[in-house]
C-alpha cells in the first residue's frame, strides 16, 4: 500500500489564513500593519521568483512588504549600511537578506554572508539566523523559530504524527534546516506541544560512513542534504515517515532529496516535491513577521 502523501500546500494555506486573521485583529487594535523588508542583491532567477512569492503571500495576509534591490556589484559595506537603515526604521517589522549572495564568478564582490546576517537586529531577524536567536533556541526559549523546521513541526502536528519517544534521523547539518530541526525535536516542548518534541535525534550527513544503516533506524526520516534523490528505498525502514526538504532542479523537473517513487512504496507517509515542505517555509515567515510586529509594538 503506497504511503500517505502529506499535503504541505494545504497546511500552509491553513496557516496563512490563521496569520491573516491575526493580522486583521492586530491592525484593528490600532497598530500599523506588520512589514517585511527583503533585500535582493543581484539577478539570481531563483531568488527573484522566491522574493515575488513572498511579496504575494504578504499581500494576501495583510502584511506590508518592501523590496530593496541592489546590484550584484554591491560591496559588503553598502549592504551592511542597508541593513542598518532597515534596523532603525520603525515601520519595518522583519528583515530578510535573500541568499545566496552573488559569488565573485557572478559579478559579486565576495560579501561575507555571516557578517551580514549577524548585523540584522535580532528582534527583526524573522529567518532566525542571528546567533542571539540561535542561542535562545538552543536553550529552549526561542524568540523566533527557523521557518522551514517550524513548518515541519506544524506539518507533523497537523497530520497527527508524533515525535515523542521516536527515533528521528535528520540527514543534513545546515544552519538553516538540519541543525535547528534536530535541536527543536529534541526539546521537551514545542509550539505544538510535547507530542511534537521529545524525540531521540540523530544527525547524519553525506559523509556519514554507515548512512544507510543509520537511516534505516529512523521512525521519522528528514532529508535535508541538498542532493537529488540521494535517499533511496533501501535506506528507509518499512513504515517510516519520510519528510523531504530538498528542492533540486534536474533537467526540466523539480525533485527532492528522496527518490520519491520508490520511497513511497516503503514509507507510511511522505512529503512530495513540490507541494510538501516548500510552501510551509513562507507560511512560517509570515507567522514570524507578525510575531516580530507584536513584540516591537509591546516594546520588547
Amino acid at each position: 500500500m503506497p504511503a500517505t502523501r502529506l499535503d504541505g500546500k494545504k497546511i500552509a494555506s491553513e496557516i496563512r489564513s490563521e496569520v491573516a486573521a491575526d493580522v486583521e485583529t492586530f491592525v484593528s487594535g490600532g497598530n500599523h500593519p506588520p512589514q517585511l523588508a527583503a533585500v535582493l542583491v543581484g539577478e539570481d532567477p531563483a531568488s527573484q521568483v522566491y522574493v515575488r512569492n513572498k511579496e504575494r503571500a504578504c499581500a494576501k495576509a495583510g502584511i506590508a512588504s518592501r523590496l530593496d534591490r541592489m546590484p550584484a556589484a554591491t560591496t559588503q559595506a553598502e549592504l551592511l549600511a542597508k541593513v542598518a537603515e532597515l534596523n532603525s526604521d520603525p515601520a519595518v517589522s522583519g528583515i530578510l537578506v535573500q541568499l545566496p549572495l552573488p559569488s565573485k564568478a557572478n559579478g559579486g564582490t565576495g560579501i561575507d554572508e555571516r557578517a551580514v546576517l549577524d548585523a540584522i537586529d535580532p528582534i527583526k531577524d524573522v529567518d532566525a539566523f542571528s546567533p542571539v536567536n540561535v542561542g535562545l533556541l538552543m536553550q529552549g526559549r526561542p524568540r523566533f523559530l527557523p521557518c522551514t523546521p517550524h513548518g515541519i513541526v506544524q506539518l507533523l502536528h497537523r497530520t497527527g504524527i508524533e515525535t515523542s519517544g521516536k527515533h528521528v534521523v535528520v540527514v543534513g547539518r545546515s544552519d538553516i534546516v538540519g541543525k535547528p530541526m534536530a535541536m527543536m525535536l529534541a526539546q521537551k516542548d514545542s509550539t505544538c506541544g510535547p507530542a511534537v518534541a521529545n524525540a531521540t535525534v540523530t544527525i547524519a550527513h553525506s559523509r556519514t560512513s554507515n548512512l544507510t544503516e543509520i537511516c534505516r533506524q529512523a521512525d521519522i526520516l528528514i532529508a535535508a542534504v541538498g542532493r537529488p534523490e540521494m535517499i533511496t528505498a533501501d535506506m528507509i525502514q518499512p513504515g517510516a515517515v519520510v519528510i523531504d526538504v530538498g528542492i533540486n532542479r534536474v533537467e526540466d523537473k523539480l525533485v527532492g532529496d528522496v527518490a520519491f517513487d520508490e520511497a513511497e512504496a516503503v514509507a507510511s507517509a511522505i512529503t512530495p516535491v513540490p507541494g510538501g515542505v516548500g510552501p510551509l517555509t513562507i507560511a512560517m515567515l509570515l507567522h514570524n513577521t507578525l510575531m516580530a510586529a507584536k513584540m516591537q509594538a509591546a516594546g520588547k
